[in-house]
């Protein structure tokens, strides 16, 4: 039996559309939740739990709302797994799926362009608290003179958090990528000058400003703060701003379910049950990042099987470190510098008393942080950073880049 029938065009875009499916939805949170169906069944049935997942939802992720749902789409899938099994609804029950949810919510606090503490840079406080500091930067931008100075400075920081979902078979299932450009200056408060940020001449905004076949930088959407002039911005791509003391966010954007590059890693694992109560996890993991590229503090987090009492490891450097984690049934592999086009792997044997072949079910799905240093996932940099008038005493610019994954899951 026919369900759907389309006429789309070459891109994509539906120009026919005929459906005949059922559709049931209720609206919580601001969001609309829906279930189609071929069949025709109690939509009593259907609402209770659409109604059921909204509360889950909101449960596990602490609110309900567009945002809160984007960075806990990991979470959202895998109860999704838990309580619907090809169709048919399994189990809406907090006490049983909380065996099987291993993926922790991540905090849906608001983006605000005047909150940055929900994002840092270079080791400060992050959404993914795991990534440790480092101490990376990118290109110096030396005044006119030349001179250095060690206070009279301007930073321009281009941040971007990185939310992927990758299914069993390598497959890219999810991206999300949230950046912004923050300025920090220590420029004398009575300068009063203007600075130009040039961004990326073919950045486009939308899916339906892509010009033509160049490989132009896109994003969805971006907001700016209120002191930011955008005269220049449609033509030149150009943002106009007289930095004041401390820290200002400018610009904040976002892309969605597309990610430009190639995903940072790849897994490619292996679980067996070797004698009775043991299982083996041979993890190799490849870094996809250019070759003069590094991850810093690159953390995999792989849960393992309730029970599980001691772990022995082979490990293909000696900079790595792994320990198990009874208390939060997980095993915590670590590498502090992980260069592009590299691959390490990693031989867990994990001690499970009573270990039966249903447990290996609880063997991932794995979770990764990790910070990218001079590196933007989206593509987005800087052309330039112009000061005008020209400042009569010293002066430096920076512009650095850096990457934060905010969640990395890794199906196996």
């Amino acid at each position: 039996m026919i369900s759907q029938i389309f006429i789309l065009s070459s891109k994509g875009d539906h120009l026919i559309y005929k459906d005949y499916l059922h559709f049931i939805h209720v609206r919580q949170g601001g969001l609309y939740w829906v279930a189609s169906t071929k069949t025709n069944p109690s939509p009593f049935t259907i609402i209770e739990f659409l109604n059921r997942l909204a509360a889950l939802t909101k449960d596990y992720c602490g609110s309900l709302s567009e945002k809160s749902v984007r960075m806990n789409f990991a979470l959202i899938y895998e109860l999704l797994d838990e309580m619907v099994d090809f169709g048919y609804i399994q189990t809406t029950s907090t006490d049983i799926l909380k065996n099987f949810i291993q993926t922790e919510a991540v905090s849906s606090k608001p983006f605000s362009l005047f909150d940055l503490s929900n994002v840092g840079l270079f080791g400060a406080e992050t959404q993914q608290s795991k990534v440790a500091p480092s101490v990376a930067a990118s290109r110096p931008i030396m005044s006119s003179r030349g001179e250095q100075s060690g206070k009279n400075e301007i930073f321009v920081d281009v941040i971007e958090r990185l939310s992927v979902v990758i299914g069993s078979k390598g497959v890219l299932m999810k991206s999300d990528i949230q950046g912004e450009i923050r300025i920090k200056c220590f420029l004398p408060t009575s300068s009063g000058e203007l600075m130009r940020i040039g961004l990326n001449e073919e950045l486009s905004i939308g899916k339906s400003q892509q010009k033509g076949y160049s490989s132009a930088v896109r994003v969805d959407e971006c907001r700016f703060h209120q002191a930011v002039k955008l005269d220049e911005f449609d033509t030149f791509r150009i943002l106009k701003v007289c930095p004041s003391q401390g820290e200002q966010t400018v610009m904040q954007y976002q892309l969605c379910d597309e990610l430009p590059c190639a995903p940072p890693f790849q897994l490619f694992p292996s679980v067996q049950k070797d004698y009775v109560n043991r299982v083996l996890i041979f993890l190799k993991l490849r870094c996809d990042l250019p070759p003069k590229s590094t991850a810093l503090n690159v953390s995999i987090t792989v849960p393992v099987p309730k029970g599980s009492v001691s772990m022995s490891q082979e490990l293909s450097s000696p900079d790595q470190t792994a320990e198990l984690q009874p208390k939060n049934k997980a095993l915590l592999w670590e590498i502090p510098r992980f260069p592009g086009g590299a691959q390490l792997s990693a031989l867990f044997k994990v001690d499970v008393p009573g270990l039966s072949s249903a447990s290996l079910l609880e063997v991932g799905p794995v979770s990764m942080s990790f910070e990218l240093a001079k590196q933007t996932c989206s593509g987005l940099q800087i052309r330039f950073l112009r000061l005008a008038p020209t400042q009569t005493g010293l002066s430096q610019r920076w512009v650095r880049y850096v990457t934060h994954s905010d969640s990395y899951t890794i199906r196996i």
